[in-house]
């Protein structure tokens, strides 16, 4: 099928004037997730400088984009057309392919679920979907989402470009010498690395399917405890992508439009875009109107719809211009390639004074501590401006504020990265945070972490102590005992507690005879509990208690990591009478 083709339009005033007229826009009708208070204030933002995503380690590079805005007028969302049927341009930039769409509110779905506090909107997947990649090419992906064919962005060497070496082998690229950016929503590789998400459960993290890429997407702009319904967070997080104050003006005015009303488009034929930001080539050359697109067209060996072989493509050289010639001349201020990068004169990594002490803290709350890494020369001189990864391992659920297992920070003038805060899950004990140098195979520095438990100093009992609780030898207890933990005067929830039937007040090894925990699956006896966990409230109901043959006063022990202590004793008398309730002296002892 034709592809249908977005209008080109000119950089300069008029490109300006038209993205800040989208912007006042979004600022008036509040696009999905942002509220009122904080739009109103975004009119002015065009005239701001863009800041930088603190975290140093952008999406794409800040490799080119497309530039083509959205039509004036409101999407009129209809019925796809038939092939060769002419559609109003408005119509026709409102429709995005079917599998792309889905991707994105996917996406969305996940996101909302994993991170609701971000209230990430598929809109905003949808707005940089289009300025990265124009929708995957229109939508040219297969029936699993992956697209027909390679999206690269140039080759990110210093020639017009940023300057970024070969970080993957290859692995995404096919570039060995310089990284690029890939797939649908243009992720450079060393951000893949940490980035990628498994999108569409094939077991791969693919950035050449739509559906790995948006999830991934949608992760990266909710980094950092992000909230995208404020204005602020939403910026840094476009910004944090692609760091160009017209990027974020128009990946805003696509969000705004897209707003406004879309609707599904067969694979194949969305609108491609025509600009781009670099006034290069475009990364995908659309087929003419007259002719249908072939979905292959450009790779070795392939044919076009005359049947004629496609010219192959000719590789870059390293250093050189996009065609595979002589280099083209570098604009004033870029790097000169073959110049060693901060990168380059990096010759090892020292902890920057980060205390193992520092490094432990509670289950489910934040460290106090904070990692820091100084990258250095040979000759002990900090090196600034240089990617710092830091990777969390080990059987551990702590991650860095945010959610994320990885973070890549870039080094200061003092040549220290810090990494985001840690937080504390609910596993406890010891962990790993590695730093690395993005781009470099330079030994890292390794930091010790632990989590513990968390406390309860204090254990009383939370129903009266004299209520007797009656059975015969060889009967159930008729009530359970239930206890209250605190710390420090406030409840302590989600704290562990071992609850043992002891010999004696003096003897804490577990009692062979007298009342019994059953195991909840085989109903033997059990006098020793683990694995126990008070609630929210700091709540613990023991299960049911049962009586041997055996009669006399026992006792049960509560203990909690902290020092919390409760000792219940228990009565169980030939009569039928039996007895729970804390102990009145340490000094009780269990008879038989």
């Amino acid at each position: 099928m034709a592809a249908h083709f977005g209008r080109r339009l000119r950089k300069g005033a008029a490109t300006t004037a038209v993205a800040a007229a989208a912007v006042a826009a979004l600022s008036a009708s509040q696009a999905p997730g942002a509220t009122g208070d904080d739009h109103g204030r975004q009119a002015t933002a065009g005239a701001s400088a863009p800041v930088p995503d603190p975290t140093g380690d952008d999406a794409t590079g800040n490799s080119p984009y497309y530039t083509d805005l959205p039509p004036l007028n409101s999407p009129n969302p209809s019925p796809s057309p038939s092939a060769g049927t002419p559609v109003a341009q408005g119509a026709a930039e409102a429709g995005i392919p079917a599998t792309v769409l889905d991707a994105y509110k996917k996406a969305e779905a996940e996101l909302r679920a994993s991170k609701p506090g971000c209230n990430l909107p598929w809109q905003l997947l949808a707005a940089i979907g289009k300025v990265e990649s124009g929708q995957a090419r229109g939508g040219e992906v297969d029936a699993s989402g992956t697209t027909l064919r390679p999206i690269l962005g140039p080759v990110l060497d210093g020639n017009g470009f940023a300057l970024i070496k070969d970080t993957d082998h290859g692995a995404y690229d096919g570039n060995a010498q310089y990284d690029q950016a890939v797939g649908p929503m243009q992720f450079i590789p060393s951000t893949w690395a940490w980035a990628g998400r498994d999108g569409n459960g094939d077991g791969k993290k693919d950035p050449n399917n739509i559906y790995d890429a948006a999830l991934a997407a949608g992760h990266y702009l909710c980094r950092g405890d992000r909230d995208l319904s404020q204005a602020a967070d939403l910026h840094g997080a476009i910004l944090g992508y692609n760091n160009s104050q017209d990027y974020l003006n128009t990946v805003l005015s696509w969000m705004e439009y897209y707003s406004k009303g879309t609707y599904s488009v067969p694979d194949g034929t969305g609108a491609a875009p025509g600009h781009r930001s670099d006034d290069g080539t475009p990364r995908t050359t659309p087929a003419t109107p007259a002719e249908p697109a072939n979905p292959h067209q450009g790779e070795p060996g392939s044919k076009d719809q005359g049947g004629r072989p496609s010219p192959s493509p000719t590789p870059s050289k390293p250093g050189g211009g996009q065609d595979g010639g002589d280099p083209a001349p570098r604009p004033p201020g870029t790097p000169d390639p073959t110049t060693p990068t901060p990168t380059d004169t990096v010759d090892h990594l020292e902890n920057a004074g980060t205390a193992t002490a520092e490094l432990t803290a509670t289950a489910g709350d934040a460290f106090t501590g904070t990692i820091s890494t100084r990258a250095e020369t040979k000759a002990g001189a900090a090196v600034a401006k240089v990617r710092i990864r830091f990777t969390i391992s080990g059987d551990t659920d702590a991650t860095f504020t945010g959610g994320e297992d990885v973070a890549t920070v870039a080094t200061d003038s003092k040549g220290v990265a810090k990494a985001p805060a840690l937080q504390a899950g609910e596993k406890t004990g010891d962990f790993k945070v590695t730093a690395t140098v993005v781009g470099r195979s330079l030994k890292g520095v390794d930091y010790q972490a632990t989590v513990t438990e968390r406390p309860a100093d204090t254990l009383t009992a939370a129903t009266n102590g004299d209520t007797t609780l009656t059975c015969t030898p060889g009967g159930a207890f008729a009530d359970q005992v239930q206890l209250k933990a605190t710390y420090k005067g406030a409840v302590a929830d989600k704290v562990a507690a071992t609850a043992t039937l002891i010999k004696s007040a003096t003897d804490a090894t577990e009692n062979d005879k007298g009342p019994y925990f059953k195991d909840a699956t085989t109903g033997k006896a059990v006098r020793t509990l683990t694995g126990l966990k008070t609630d929210a409230k700091g709540l613990l109901t023991l299960p049911k208690l049962y009586a041997d043959d055996t009669t006399g006063t026992f006792l049960l022990r509560v203990t909690t990591p902290g020092g919390g202590t409760l000792t219940v004793q228990l009565t169980v008398a030939a009569d039928g009478t039996a007895t729970a309730s804390p102990s009145p002296s340490p000094s009780a002892s269990a008879t038989s």
